[in-house]
């Protein structure tokens, strides 16, 4: 329904109870500031959970079976999608997506040599390429129509050019490239009065701008689910106009949309679903379904108005930003802000507000040759706002992108310039000081650096050492975790990742699966996780034939697990923060610190330094540097083994992924395929008690016969020799939790410590949780984390 608003201060009212209901039903909110609507928006949990709940249905009855059972519910997505458009259900075809929409629809046209397609400069990418295809194959004549000074398509040019028979008309509504919001109705009626089929990719606008097909006057029309109506990626629609998609016939007819009515003939169903496939994801129409619903519950009007307020709102606060040039045309509105930054490529523009928890997207002028192309720019920065998002998003956007006047961007070194020594730098203020270069201190170190900070980290040794928690090949993923107290946080993990191999431009993370096995019949507990499920020992066997449990083991299964590469981690993490002007010092350790007011001074050999906050990443060291740690944490020593195989196949993915064995007496047995060249690894999660200020021993007999032995009742052709064998240290902490915030008596001073032998895979969202919490972003998803409650001893 839509709420009547009157005067600014109801107006604000309802837009902030939309924003707060959109959300509390829109999980995403809580990983980002999503900033990229026009991409594809966050679908709300009812949504998500139509997709899964369908594809557990499939799963338990079968797809027919399940198709049927919900028959009814999916032929509601036709008259829901026709109604925001002012169209027939009869007339909405759904297909896979805004593009396919395009083909069939252009396809249906049967166009032929010398037949004219007229499209305004604002066409998306791979409209442009399907008609140059038309072009060479079928001598189709392209005309492009250029734009006036407002940046809309030239009416003047466009009225000349139908002078001429012509067979289409098209155009973007919104194009990809810009918030340009084309004059629809406009070209419509000059469509209309020289009788030629105006087809309208809404592509961006549908769920963010009115669309009438009546009163624009298109004849075809198409959308995407994924952008503002919030739907599953992989959805669209198709619109036809009643009187033109009688006369249109699909080139490529499916059972779906035509009969077999006779040894050599076949007939059309009525409407537009013969353009329809037999074959789609009756999840993802569902999802469409439940988002197309909510859009009306919410109000189509009073969306429309909350997106355009607050777009205009993005434009004005984005044009005021030092060095930030908004590029959109005078033509431009709705949701939808290009921009450009002085100085920096918009790839790079929208990796770096990734890293700071904000997405948005860049768009290269290959997605839009004859706009941005013709504009000579060779890509922008494209934010884009929903329901969700409110001025506090924009405010963080804008101080992101806001210049700052700090030491680091005033002293870092430019390219070829010597890097200053060590004691005058330690004599200099600097914003944040990182202690600790494993996984947590370098990912922290980047994430702040990104930020603006100006950023001194130090490693007491050399790099690349293993006298700590992160040095070795390789360690685990997993989404199997044993309370749903973690999810959000693995979540986050999986994502700090992929972000982290987009900014590196390198792989980090092979997906393998994995099993985690304990003894059958042994109680409640074990590991559980979103997309996992409990298999017996014949199942797991199935999954994992280089795994041998045998029946008196049930095991999860997670399919999302794999192999993280630790190595590769850590160098892209210290290359991409010496890119941010992280000045890293390794051998230098601290001899202690102290608060100074509301910062904090570090003492170290070569002099003391005063920071603005400090984060300590110290491993097994946390208890030295933080003493209210040492009684709470323990250190423990950690053997692994590379052993070979007269089978290596059986022992690599995916016969074998990453796997853990809680053995009766003995210990929680964990191990990595072999991969990356290497032999399969194996360890226990348990070992003596270690000292940090010695140097790791090197692996015994006694230690390699036991993992051994282990190898050879679980991996039976794990029957090589040990190929390679390594020493670690775990710091463990009541409950195996971690404790990652600020220090009770001491909130300038952050920790992340104590990650208890499976803290690796968290290593960017650690990173960004630090940054977070240093920028007093609330995190209320780490409160379970919080350092106060370990120095309490709460579980």
């Amino acid at each position: 329904m839509t709420t009547q608003l009157d005067g600014a201060a109801p107006v604000a009212a309802a837009t902030g109870s939309l924003v707060a209901a959109a959300r509390a039903a829109t999980p995403g909110t809580g990983h980002a500031r999503h900033l990229n609507a026009a991409g594809a928006a966050l679908p709300s949990a009812a949504v998500l959970e139509t997709v899964v709940d369908h594809l557990r249905l499939e799963a338990r009855i079968g797809g027919y079976e399940a198709a049927e059972a919900v028959r009814p519910r999916a032929e509601q997505a036709y008259g829901l999608a026709a109604r925001l458009i002012g169209g027939r259900a009869e007339d909405v075809a759904f297909t896979e997506s805004a593009t396919v929409a395009w083909h069939r629809a252009v396809d249906g046209l049967r166009l032929g040599p010398g037949d004219r397609v007229v499209a305004t400069s604002s066409t998306y990418v791979s409209s442009a390429l399907h008609l140059f295809e038309l072009r060479r194959r079928y001598g189709v004549v392209v005309e492009v129509i250029g734009a006036d000074e407002t940046g809309a398509v030239d009416l003047g040019a466009l009225r000349a050019a139908l002078r001429t028979p012509a067979a289409l008309v098209t155009a973007a509504h919104v194009p990809t490239s810009s918030g340009l919001i084309e004059p629809a109705a406009a070209i419509g009626e000059l469509a209309r009065a020289a009788g030629v089929p105006y087809l309208l990719d809404a592509t961006q606008s549908l769920g963010q701008l009115p669309v009438d097909v009546t009163e624009i006057g298109c004849a075809l029309l198409v959308g995407t689910g994924r952008k503002f109506l919030r739907g599953p990626r992989g959805t669209g629609l198709l619109w036809l106009d009643p009187v033109l998609g009688a006369e249109l016939r699909p080139p490529a007819p499916d059972v779906r949309g035509a009969s077999w009515t006779a040894d050599d003939e076949y007939g059309l169903v009525p409407g537009a679903r013969r353009f329809e496939t037999w074959e789609y994801s009756h999840a993802l129409r569902l999802g469409l379904t439940a988002a197309l619903e909510e859009l009306h519950a919410t109000g189509a009007d009073a969306t429309h108005r909350h997106i355009a307020a607050l777009g205009a709102e993005l434009r004005a606060a984005l044009a005021a930003v030092p060095g930030v040039r908004v590029v959109d045309p005078p033509a431009a509105g709705g949701g939808i802000v290009t921009f450009v930054r002085d100085g920096e490529t918009p790839a790079r523009t929208a990796r770096a507000l990734r890293v700071a928890g904000l997405h948005v997207v860049s768009v290269p002028a290959a997605h839009g040759q004859w706009d941005l192309g013709r504009r000579g720019l060779p890509g922008v920065v494209r934010a884009s706002v929903h329901v969700y998002n409110d001025s506090d998003d924009i405010a963080a956007l804008v101080d992101a992108l806001s210049p700052r006047v700090s030491p680091r961007r005033a002293g870092a070194p430019l390219p070829g310039e010597r890097p200053v020594s060590a004691p005058a730098l330690l004599s200099e203020h600097v914003d944040t000081i990182v202690i600790g270069a494993g996984v947590h201190g370098s990912s922290a170190a980047w994430q702040l650096a990104a930020r603006g900070d100006r950023v001194l980290h130090l490693e007491q040794f050399a790099a690349g050492h293993g006298r700590g928690s992160s040095h070795g090949p390789t360690r685990m993923i997993r989404r199997a975790y044993p309370s749903p107290v973690w999810d959000d946080l693995v979540d986050r993990a999986y994502l700090g990742w992929a972000a982290l191999e987009a900014e590196a431009g390198r792989a980090l993370v092979t997906r393998t699966g994995g099993l985690y096995a304990r003894p059958a019949g042994g109680g409640a507990g074990g590991l559980r996780g979103p997309g996992c499920t409990l298999v017996d020992g014949a199942r797991a066997a199935e999954i994992f034939p280089g795994l041998a449990l045998g029946e008196e083991y049930v095991a999860v299964h997670d399919p999302d697990a794999g192999v993280i590469d630790a190595s590769g981690a850590l160098a892209a993490l210290a290359e991409l923060g010496r890119g941010h002007g992280v000045r890293r010092h390794d051998g230098t350790p601290v001899l202690d610190w102290a608060p100074d007011g509301d910062g904090v001074v570090v003492r170290t050999p070569h002099g003391p330094v005063r920071a603005a906050r400090l984060v300590v990443c110290a491993g097994p060291w946390t208890g030295s540097l933080i003493p209210a740690f040492a009684d709470v944490l323990r250190v423990i020593r950690i053997v692994n083994i590379h052993v070979g195989s007269s089978v290596t196949s059986t022992l690599a993915p995916p016969a074998l992924g990453s796997f853990s064995v809680d053995v009766p007496d003995v210990g929680l047995l964990y191990g990595i395929p072999a991969i990356g060249g290497r032999a399969v690894k194996i360890g226990l999660d348990l070992g003596p008690d270690d000292d940090p200020a010695t140097v790791p021993g090197p692996v015994t007999e006694t230690e390699r016969a036991t993992l051994r032995a282990l190898a050879a009742r679980f991996l039976p052709t794990a029957d090589g020799a040990v190929e390679a064998d390594l020493a670690c240290r775990y710091t463990m902490a009541p409950g195996n939790r971690f404790a990652v915030g600020p220090l009770p008596e001491t909130p300038q001073v952050l920790v992340a410590a104590a990650c208890s032998g499976h803290g690796f895979k968290f290593g960017p969202a650690i990173g960004a949780a630090l940054a977070d919490l240093a920028y007093r972003v609330p995190r209320p998803d780490l409160d379970f984390l919080d350092p106060a409650r370990m120095l309490r001893r709460e579980r």
